[in-house]
């Protein structure tokens, strides 16, 4: 069986530019820490995920063109046309989606850049309930994992589009540290992925709480 084709590089550039238009358009991000992001190599952002613009809002500002896994939901009619042009991954979360996790990893393995909501859904945002899928990716590939936190995005004073933080209001991107998920013994079993998954549990709740003082959020 043939391998699904690693989503372009050129497309997720494309996205980046008409994110960064988009978001300093309407919002006005303040971005942090951004230069603690590996400027090549297989990079693997975590991000939090509290709202609908968290994904373009990192995708628009970040330093290097990002891959996220978006749920197929998204990937409706010209939408969907859309997001596959600019190098987003479509999965299925409600089933082990063989062709996502192909993609994500020729994404690792040609050296870019993976965007990954590890809470799964939009929730608090605040990383208490990780998924395993970041540890697979992580310890499968050997990629470092570069926290991201989003903060001001569900932001509801001020709102004038339904299910948007306040036009012209402030975002904060703060990128961290990047980490090793794996314990350097390359193990892939149950176990070794339950206790990645508990070390970038600790990891990326210690730069969410770092990155709303560092705000003051």
């Amino acid at each position: 069986m043939s391998l699904p084709p690693v989503p372009s590089e050129q497309g997720a550039e494309v996205g980046r530019r008409i994110g960064v238009g988009l978001m300093y358009g309407l919002w006005r991000p303040r971005v942090l820490g951004a230069w603690r992001v590996p400027t090549t190599g297989p990079v693997i952002y975590a991000v939090n995920h509290s709202h609908n613009i968290d994904g373009p809002m990192v995708m628009g500002v970040a330093p290097r063109p990002t891959h996220f896994l978006i749920k197929k939901e998204a990937f409706v009619g010209p939408l969907g046309r859309f997001l596959t042009g600019i190098g987003q991954l479509k999965v299925d979360r409600h089933s082990t989606d063989r062709t996502a996790i192909a993609q994500a990893l020729g994404v690792l393995e040609s050296g870019g850049v993976l965007g990954i909501f590890p809470e799964g859904t939009r929730g608090e945002g605040d990383f208490a309930s990780l998924r395993a899928g970041l540890a697979y990716f992580a310890v499968r590939s050997g990629a470092p994992i570069v926290p991201v936190a989003v903060l001001g995005s569900s932001e509801r004073r001020g709102r004038l589009i339904k299910g948007l933080p306040p036009l012209r209001s402030r975002v904060d991107v703060v990128f961290g540290d990047p980490f090793e998920a794996g314990d350097g013994s390359g193990r892939r079993t149950r176990k070794a992925l339950d206790e990645a998954t508990e070390r970038i549990q600790k990891q990326l709740t210690a730069h969410l709480e770092n990155a709303k003082r560092l705000t003051g959020r």
